[in-house]
């Protein structure tokens, strides 16, 4: 079967029944804690998935991938419930990793690393950010501190890594560190003693399992053969996953963004106030107009963006301007969700609070919108200067 001949809509489709339908009566779980939900829960939730034939439903049996278009008709109604991409596993950073492995990994290591993760079996972990305290890497990966050197046939790595999504947990961890040829990427099992989680940090978002670690990397040997690529690939190679994760970023967000703007709607439309319903005030109804406004933007922006990676022409530029639009757009539709439903917008009542925090983390995670404007203008000047110089 390839993705060609699959009916994307109709596993949208199923994806979304399954989220409203299950995913969403698990909001108020008990098993829900700051640093995301935990393994018990997930591992719940990915059986109910796989009965409901709707787990990582973007890769089909054999393995092949879904075009970006038809992913992101799939991504976004898992993204309906903060819990779904975590329940379908569709999820950052394991829908990442997949789709680096698929593109770039041996055989061998499909087999060992990636198969676990289609499976919903294992969770993954992407460790290149580093502390900002040891001047280490984060939006600029050339300032990287983590190093490796080859022994034998063995390459040790030691370093430390800052805001690992998932590394509390993860049975799979891509690691990034430098060498004298320059960036390397290798493929670690988890748990190792040689990568120690120094602290889970307490961040505004909460629907990551594992949340969002400080790890230090010490005397980390690893196999020749688990490296992905060549030495001094890394970066190219990293660039492979960031472009689309980005992108994915967008298209689950925007289905949670979509889940809010409902929930407010229907807020507004029973809340009387001053005599008439919410709805019925002009500021209210226009915030609501907006919303739709920048709902449809903002897909239109994945869909076009979508478009040009499936044609293999996707660059750095457009998944920048993806990140940068659909980033800023959805959190001011999160935003005016809050501010229609006013006190019961900032509780716990309802999930319009937690889209907010996870959203507003998602303007800096994958790059704060001011790296990838500042990468735009390069461009801009670049361009510029070369059509001047023709």
């Amino acid at each position: 079967m390839t993705a060609g001949k699959v009916d994307a809509a109709a596993i949208a489709a199923r994806v979304e029944a399954f989220v409203r339908d299950v995913v969403v009566l698990y909001e108020q779980d008990p098993r829900l804690g700051a640093h995301g939900p935990s393994e018990e829960l997930v591992a719940e939730l990915r059986a109910k998935a796989k009965a409901a034939s709707v787990l990582t439903p973007h890769i089909l049996e054999g393995g092949a991938h879904l075009t970006q278009v038809e992913t992101a008709m799939v991504l976004k109604p898992s993204g309906l419930s903060p819990l779904g991409p975590v329940a379908v596993n569709t999820m950052a950073p394991d829908e990442g990793n997949m789709y680096l492995l698929g593109k770039v990994a041996t055989d061998e290591q499909k087999a060992r690393f990636l198969a676990p993760l289609i499976a919903g079996q294992a969770r993954s972990a992407f460790f290149m950010t580093e502390p900002a305290a040891d001047g280490g890497a984060g939006s600029d990966p050339s300032m990287m501190k983590t190093v490796c050197r080859l022994d034998g046939n063995h390459w040790v790595i030691d370093g430390r890594k800052a805001f690992i999504t998932g590394a509390q947990g993860a049975r799979v961890g891509i690691v990034m560190a430098k060498s004298d040829a320059g960036a390397c990427l290798f493929l670690v099992d988890l748990p190792d003693p040689a990568i120690r989680i120094e602290r889970v940090l307490d961040t505004i978002d909460s629907s990551m399992p594992g949340g969002h670690s400080i790890v230090a990397i010490e005397n980390l040997r690893v196999p020749a053969d688990q490296m992905l690529g060549a030495p001094g690939e890394g970066f190219a190679l990293a660039q492979v996953r960031l472009s689309p994760a980005r992108l994915s970023h967008c298209m689950r967000w925007h289905g949670a963004a979509t889940r809010a703007h409902e929930i407010a709607t229907a807020y507004a439309c029973k809340r009387e106030a001053f005599g008439k319903l919410l709805v019925d005030h002009e500021g209210v109804g226009f915030m609501l107009a907006e919303n739709l406004i920048d709902l449809q933007q903002s897909a239109l922006m994945i869909d076009w963006c979508a478009s040009v990676l499936d044609a293999g022409s996707l660059g750095t530029a457009e998944s920048s301007m993806a990140k940068v639009a659909v980033s800023e757009a959805l959190m001011r539709v999160a935003d005016r969700c809050v501010q229609v439903m006013g006190g019961t917008g900032v509780s716990g009542d309802t999930i319009v609070e937690q889209v907010f925090r996870e959203i507003r983390a998602f303007r800096i995670y994958d790059g704060p919108t001011e790296v990838h404007k500042w990468s735009l203008a390069k461009k801009i000047k670049r361009d510029h200067l070369k059509g001047r110089a023709t």
